[in-house]
């Protein structure tokens, strides 16, 4: 069967009367995974936004409010629970295997009768900063990366979060001084070559969840590779920005995202 295949669509109530919400099943390695569809009930030609998650499992659940907020600024929204997760099959691996979960979603808005198909952009927030990247790294007609609180090296994760460590062993097969190959192969740094669309960087200084350094380090690997790239750092902010300068964050980097 052909990926990214929507198996099922199960309507989902939507606090936005604007808005329509779905979720949808859909094929993806032979597997059957779980995923939210937002889009604006009036109009066509939206560009697509894929939206990727962070977290794994119950932690960084995809939020129906956020999908909804950038459904309202003119995309078709699509963002995968990921496999394993809200009834969907398989074992999700922290941006292993599941990454082509985001790739099989990108398929999904390609293909969606209100989506401007060469108009798709993807945005990954915390772990899902990894899974945005790989997609812009993979498909190369992504028309833009939007990077917000985002992962750039799965080894500063392992060193920086303590609590995520024994999770870490488990599903990438160990520390990265024991596989490290399993490690770089979930590090974007190490592939931007192949990476073409522009890169937008967000990111909280007092972060102590994603900290600042995996930013800074994608910047100035992106910029050593002179790739479009544009960084919009906050010296007061964490992981979660306050709801007035998010809903301003979301404003901004959407409309940045429509001029690319």
């Amino acid at each position: 069967m052909e990926e990214g295949i929507i198996l099922s669509k199960q309507r989902f109530p939507s606090p936005n009367p604007r808005i329509d919400l779905h979720i949808i099943t859909y094929l993806c390695q032979g597997l059957k995974v779980k995923g939210l569809l937002a889009e604006p009930k009036e109009g066509k030609g939206f560009d697509g936004f894929l939206y990727l998650r962070g977290g794994i499992k119950n932690v960084g659940k995809v939020r129906v409010g956020r999908i909804v907020q950038f459904a309202s600024e003119g995309f078709v929204v699509m963002a995968p629970f990921y496999r394993g997760n809200q009834g969907g099959e398989g074992n999700e691996d922290f941006a292993g295997e599941d990454r082509q979960d985001a790739l099989s979603a990108l398929h999904i808005l390609r293909k969606h009768p209100k989506v401007n198909y060469d108009r798709i952009h993807v945005f990954g927030f915390s772990r899902g900063g990894v899974m945005a990247l790989f997609t812009g790294i993979i498909d190369l007609n992504i028309r833009s990366v939007v990077c917000w609180g985002g992962v750039s090296d799965m080894a500063l994760t392992y060193v920086e979060r303590l609590d995520l460590r024994r999770m870490m062993k488990r599903v990438i097969g160990g520390t990265p001084t024991k596989v490290p190959d399993a490690y770089k192969w979930r590090t974007p740094l190490f592939f931007l070559e192949s990476l073409s669309a522009p890169v937008l960087i967000i990111h909280g200084k007092n972060d102590h969840n994603v900290s600042v350094e995996h930013s800074y380090r994608l910047e100035k690997r992106l910029k050593e590779l002179n790739k479009p790239v544009e960084a919009w750092y906050f010296d007061e902010f964490t992981h979660y920005f306050p709801p007035l300068v998010n809903r301003k964050v979301v404003k901004d980097l959407t409309t940045w995202m429509k001029k690319q």
